[in-house]
């Protein structure tokens, strides 16, 4: 009697993994990247500094840049932060090379960049930056659903070292990011209205405003302000995805990019299409390419992207329609001139800016005028006609200097002037809200399906950290020009909800779940019994043959990659006691018992006997190529076993080992 045994094994997959089913071996590739030469090919080892997260080109990217003070190969080191042991990256963290060059003479050393690609959603991630033995301190950041509503915090006007205070100015820029984080941690990016230091090229003013653990935690969007442009320590700390640094974008044109920051940029973050611009270059005289320059980069990213996104943003510095100090310079009457009509032609949604170190919302603008006569001051709630855009300036988010409002003149009510608004005279015509108490404010933008909704919130009171106010540089504090105690940390000065114009069809949208992924998986159908097959039969006194089958293998795939599978098997040796036969006698001919799961039966595979090595090595019992059906089927195999008549005779077993393979 020769009995046969047979052992089974179940896996699952699960997406960009492969599972093999007797080792039950899984390798996942989330992160792609490349090696970089080890530190300890240079000298000495790099002092790294400055490391800030910046946003990607979408939400499954993050750029990192750094400072070192040597010129050598480095890198980002990621992994899943799950994946980390006692704070050791495992061996399968990926590395993401660096590039950079020499910085200026007065920042010294070198800068580093690197940007991280194939996030997942809904991760969270640790990295470095530097080399083998010489990495900096772990830093960590996640990711959320790449789907689907979110929040983003925009801050005016850091502008560290204004006050003329560099430590009380990073106190208060750190106080911000504390206090608006803590209240919204699941908040996705930083978003920068510019001036981030007072002095373009000081590195003190630099380390302040990069003191923040947050600018390591969440993504910067980073903005170039008129305090920024005049050197190169803003690129060398901020790089920027999809940027143009074409002469245009500088303010001084070609002749500029080698000692001015500049560029142009976008982005796409979850349906959003963010679009900024360095508004420092608005005029041809200044050799730069102006405003006709940035609208046509402005008409060129909508063309080409912004179909792929439901809002489109715009970010840039100087304020067009602020209410301060700046609300009447030559300069923004010109962008005042020059934007507003190509943003409401190209379906502009929301423009973000900072400059005028004061709060205020425009009244929706169409082509450079009020859009809706009807609209109210400080109407909560706005309907986008076609072409209507709404305008918000960001007060400062450090306290380092703020600019109170001024007066309206007689100058007009449209385009370039700065006349009264009719509803409320104390006012500019263009603003629905205006607001300076003197304390620290962020704005938050909450996207959601048909609606933005944004809030001017009070990060600080009139208490430290705010240095303007504890230097003197304000002589009150508080709302109504400081005949009001400050309002507490926390509130909401302006809120309003903006629903976007839908033209004169009407967009139907279903939101379409993760569905399980399913999962691919084989059992033995039934009782797992020995596989009897009786006494083996002598065939023209010449060899033993027996046949019987396998049991039936009930596969089952539900995942929906639809991604191909098979189940092969190989047998071992045939033992009884020390007596032995080799498992290449045996040999099948494999069948679909039950169709479904995509089964196909695999090809006969003869006795050894008659030559070959019949399943002594792995053969393919049943597959499914890549984009079959979803479903339940069994397999199954008639069985041959023919070995010479020189065999002892004996009550002979092996095992039948069964591997699922599936991608």
């Amino acid at each position: 009697m020769l009995p046969f045994a047979s052992t089974s094994h179940g896996t699952r997959t699960r997406p960009r993994a492969t599972w093999i089913a007797t080792a039950v071996v899984g390798v996942s590739l989330v992160l792609s990247g490349t090696a970089v030469a080890s530190a300890a090919q240079a000298d000495s080892p790099a002092t790294l500094s400055g490391v800030i997260l910046g946003v990607g080109a979408d939400e499954a990217q993050r750029v990192v840049t750094w400072y070192s003070s040597a010129d050598t190969a480095q890198s980002v080191q990621v992994a899943p932060t799950s994946t980390l042991v006692n704070g050791e990256f495992p061996a399968s963290a990926t590395t993401f090379s660096a590039s950079g060059t020499a910085n200026i003479a007065t920042s010294g050393g070198y800068n580093r960049h690197a940007t991280i690609t194939g996030l997942a959603e809904s991760t969270g991630y640790s990295y470095r930056v530097g080399s083998d033995g010489n990495w900096s301190p772990t830093y960590a950041f996640k990711t959320q659903s790449f789907e689907g509503d979110y929040d983003f915090l925009f801050f005016g006007d850091p502008q560290i070292g204004s006050s003329g205070d560099v430590a009380k100015d990073q106190a208060g820029w750190q106080d911000t990011t504390k206090v608006a984080l803590s209240a919204n941690p699941n908040a996705e990016l930083l978003v920068s209205g510019g001036d981030q230091v007072d002095s373009a090229n000081k590195e003190d003013q630099w380390n302040a405003f990069l003191a923040p653990d947050e600018l390591r935690q969440y993504p910067w969007v980073a903005t170039i302000g008129n305090h920024d442009v005049g050197g190169k320590a803003y690129e060398q700390h901020l790089y920027t995805p999809n940027t143009d640094r074409s002469g245009a974008y500088y303010r001084k044109g070609a002749s500029s990019t080698g000692t001015e920051s500049g560029g142009d940029y976008w982005f796409i973050y979850k349906d959003t299409l963010f679009i900024d611009l360095n508004s420092n270059s608005y005029a041809t005289s200044q050799g730069g390419g102006g405003d006709d320059a940035h609208v046509a980069y402005v008409t060129d990213v909508v063309n080409k992207h912004g179909a792929e996104a439901k809002y489109t943003v715009l970010v840039y510095h100087h304020a067009i329609y602020s209410p301060a100090d700046h609300a009447k310079d030559a300069d923004n009457k010109v962008r005042r001139v020059d934007f507003p009509t190509a943003f409401s032609k190209l379906g502009v949604d929301l423009v973000l800016q900072g400059h005028d170190h004061s709060y205020s919302r425009s009244y929706e603008i169409k082509n450079g005028a009020k859009a809706n006569a009807d609209e109210k001051p400080g109407q909560d709630e706005v309907f986008e006609g076609p072409g209507g855009v709404v305008y918000v300036t960001a007060n400062s988010a450090s306290g380092s200097k703020y600019y109170d409002i001024t007066a309206p003149d007689n100058s007009g009510t449209s385009g370039a002037g700065n006349g009264a608004d009719p509803l409320n005279p104390a006012n500019y015509w263009y603003n629905s809200v205006e607001n300076q108490e003197h304390v620290r404010t962020y704005v938050k933008v909450q996207v959601q399906k048909d609606q933005l909704v944004v809030q001017n919130i009070r990060s600080g009171d009139c208490s430290a950290p705010n240095a303007a106010v504890e230097l003197n540089r304000v002589l009150w504090c508080g709302p109504q020009n400081g005949t009001q105690p400050a309002a507490a940390v926390g509130s909401i000065q302006d809120e309003v909800t903006i629903h976007p114009n839908h033209g004169d069809g009407q967009d139907i949208q279903v939101d379409v779940p993760s569905g399980a992924p399913g999962e691919f998986g084989w059992t033995i159908n039934g009782h797992n019994g020995l596989v009897d097959l009786g006494t083996a039969e002598e065939k023209n006194l010449q060899y033993f043959e027996a046949t019987g089958q396998i049991n039936p293998i009930a596969v089952t795939d539900t995942r929906r990659s639809k991604a191909a599978w098979s189940v092969s098997a190989s047998v071992g040796n045939f033992t009884d006691g020390s007596k032995t036969f080799d498992g290449k006698y045996l040999g099948w001919t494999p069948k679909v018992v039950t169709a479904g799961a995509g089964a196909v039966a695999g090809a006969p595979v003869g006795s050894g006997y008659d030559g070959g090595d019949g399943l002594s090595t792995s053969r393919v019992l049943s597959s499914a190529a890549m984009g079959h059906d979803r479903g339940a089927g069994v397999v199954g195999a008639d069985l041959d076993l023919k070995i010479p008549n020189s065999i002892d005779k004996g009550s002979y077993r092996a095992t039948l080992t069964l591997t699922a393979l599936a991608g």
